[in-house]
């Protein structure tokens, strides 16, 4: 399995987000580790709470949530998924599945940071992944929250909204996460906090972000070119706000690095 890493002077500076990085080491399922960060405020033997982003986004999405739960006395822990943030990137796209997802975020929940008492909320794919850590091991978990998100069994049809989402995923040309989430959010996001959306590359996120929309299960995505101009901002708000995924890109090519690389 290739592997990519974002380079590290992405994530310098972000605004409202002064967090430590941490790493764990996980079963990429072909025989080999990936690398997966994730946060961890909070006093280290207090009753977790695990929080979950979904796509497009990362760690950087719970950025205003995280300090309040430290606060009251919870450690608080979140995750970069695979493919994600500051976690290692699996460059094909056929190296990402649903069940690898599930695999990956167990691999480090259970076996790494071996939680227990926790307190798991999940927004959009994180739901979907961090439910079926739930329904693996309940007896870890003391209460479930979840927002945007659910674990459908497939027998039913998908709504209109998501089929909408659907259909734009795998028709337009390019993700700009910054864009879309600003659109989706209640209030216009400062410059800043949208570069920091597009911290990562849209090179490094050509697997982590995409099929999740398409049948299969597959969470994989190749960019397909420039953006193309002329796309309102009504109508990337009401995507964004309709659909239960978003997708990714960013406005400043950086070159690809191996983890082996300096």
């Amino acid at each position: 399995m290739h592997v990519l890493r974002t380079p590290d002077d992405r994530f310098v500076d972000l605004p409202d987000y002064p967090f430590e990085p941490h790493y764990a080491e996980v079963p990429d399922g072909d025989g080999g580790t990936l690398r997966v960060h994730y946060l961890d405020e909070g006093p280290a033997d207090a009753a977790p709470i695990l929080l979950l982003h979904g796509e497009p986004s990362w760690s950087y999405l719970y950025r205003f949530m995280i300090p309040p739960l430290a606060a009251a006395g919870h450690r608080v822990i979140v995750p970069d998924q695979v493919g994600f943030g500051r976690s290692d990137k699996p460059a094909e796209q056929s190296d990402y599945t649903y069940a690898r997802h599930v695999a990956w975020m167990s691999s480090l929940v259970f076996d790494h940071l071996d939680l227990t008492d926790a307190t798991f909320f999940g927004q959009d794919w994180g739901g979907l992944i961090g439910l079926r850590l739930v329904a693996a091991q309940p007896e870890r978990f003391a209460r479930v929250a979840i927002g945007n998100t659910g674990l459908p069994t497939g027998d039913q049809r998908p709504s209109e909204a998501f089929l909408n989402w659907q259909q734009f995923s795998q028709t337009t040309p390019v993700f700009d996460i910054g864009f879309l989430i600003n659109a989706a959010s209640v209030r216009d996001l400062e410059p800043a906090e949208v570069a920091a959306h597009d911290a990562v590359p849209r090179r490094l996120v050509q697997g982590g972000c995409a099929h999740l929309a398409q049948p299969g299960g597959h969470l994989a995505r190749r960019s397909r070119g420039p953006a193309q101009p002329g796309r309102g901002r009504s109508c990337a708000r009401t995507i964004a706000r309709s659909s239960a995924a978003s997708a990714i890109r960013t406005r400043s090519p950086v070159a690809a690095t191996s983890p082996s690389a300096p």
